[in-house]
């Protein structure tokens, strides 16, 4: 992820250190929006009511959607690093809001501020890449895109066993002291004038590119579109999951658990990537959709922990694969507007999950586990058909 424009300032090369400080930050950033998926039984027991259910997770998902959108273009416009240290420090208030939520709509109300603040990972990403020199900086990409995933796999787990031991609420004060630690840290540890953008874009000009380029590049489109649904599939497994294995009379330290076989997804975007460049991105996404959709077969036909467990690296490696892959693509498509390009990739991405988040726990009361499965699924199922269905368009070289 470079940024759309050179740099106004010359900055200083990247060292080894500052860039494990930027994946750490980056994987505790991101983290925050996977805490409450499995804590999602605890919290509502402290708030009986079925619509509870749908506002925990939802929210997150639509407010770093809304962050990607409103927040990432910022990155191109203004100082970079004081853009990250205040979006640290909002993140720290919205994680401490979150603790004191007496009532579902204000944990609703912070879950969306946490999301669009956890963001702030994707203002450190491209900053690293504009700092890296040019002979490092896959391996800087690679090392800081190693932090964030791992803030993903690790989130579940933490947040489990941390809300079995003392509670939901205790999750999201340890996360506070966290946001603000690297708020101090990256104050002092940034270069000065981090700008990685060109002062003369204007904000508004900035957002309205976002719909030209959405507009004129249909593969940017289908990849959007295909990636949303895989995503949707992937967040309603994992908010419904603490639910499920409540049947099992498991808790949330080992729905926590189920995040470590997410490490399958680091494993994932390696092999993805080197089965890319030698046959091709397009192969690599129809068979991540087709791992996706086996996924929830498996998940609705053998209804146990195995089937669970051999389900959800599936699910990982499926989904990982597709997303490594449909970056492959767009990044592409226009170097020059690479940092607008991901912003509205993710933004679809992740507007996709909100719909998994609030599908799956909709229908949970209809038909519990099977009608979730059905929803993901389904999910999975959309996004294979829209890939099969383009395979081969005019404009789609490079998804064939």
């Amino acid at each position: 992820m470079s940024a759309d424009q050179p740099t106004p300032h010359p900055l200083p090369r990247l060292g080894r250190g500052l860039t494990a400080i930027m994946a750490a930050a980056c994987g505790a950033a991101v983290a925050n929006i996977y805490y409450n998926q499995p804590m999602l039984g605890i919290i509502a027991r402290d708030f009986p009511g079925g619509a509870t259910i749908g506002l925990i997770p939802t929210p997150t998902q639509v407010g770093y959607a809304a962050g990607l959108l409103l927040l990432v273009p910022l990155g191109a416009l203004m100082d970079r690093r004081r853009l990250i240290v205040l979006q640290f420090l909002i993140l720290g208030l919205a994680l401490a809001a979150a603790a004191l939520a007496p009532h579902p709509l204000v944990l609703a109300g912070a879950s969306l501020l946490v999301g669009m603040t956890a963001t702030v990972a994707q203002q450190i990403l491209p900053l690293a890449a504009t700092m890296a020199a040019p002979d490092r900086r896959g391996g800087v990409i690679g090392t800081v895109m190693a932090g964030l995933l791992c803030g993903i796999l690790l989130s579940r787990t933490v947040a489990g066993f941390v809300a079995t031991a003392a509670g939901w609420r205790a999750m999201f004060w340890l996360a506070v002291p966290l946001a603000l630690m690297f708020a101090a840290i990256l104050a002092v540890a940034l270069p000065r004038r981090a700008h990685a953008g060109s002062a003369s874009i204007r904000y508004g000009s900035a957002l309205a590119s976002l719909l030209q380029l959405w507009r004129t590049l249909p593969v940017l489109r289908r990849a959007t579109l295909t990636q949303a649904g895989l995503f949707g599939s992937f967040i309603a497994f994992w908010t419904v999951l603490a639910l499920h294995l409540q049947s099992y009379g498991l808790g949330a330290d080992i729905a926590g658990l189920f995040g470590v076989l997410g490490a399958v997804g680091v494993v994932a975007a390696p092999l993805a990537g080197r089965l890319a460049d030698r046959r091709g991105p397009g192969l690599v996404i129809t068979l991540g959709a087709l791992m996706t959709l086996a996924s929830w077969a498996l998940f609705g036909l053998a209804d146990s922990i195995w089937g669970l467990v051999v389900g959800v690296i599936l699910l990982d490696f499926g989904v990982q694969s597709a997303m490594v892959s449909h970056q492959h693509i767009v990044y592409a498509l226009n170097p020059e507007a690479r940092n607008r390009i991901n912003t509205i990739y993710m933004t679809g991405m992740f507007i996709g999950g909100s719909a998994g988040s609030a599908a799956a726990p909709a229908v949970w009361g209809l038909g519990g586990w099977a009608a979730g499965s059905a929803v993901g699924g389904l999910f999975a199922l959309l996004s294979l058909g829209l890939r099969l269905a383009t395979r081969g368009k005019a404009g789609t070289p490079c998804l064939s």
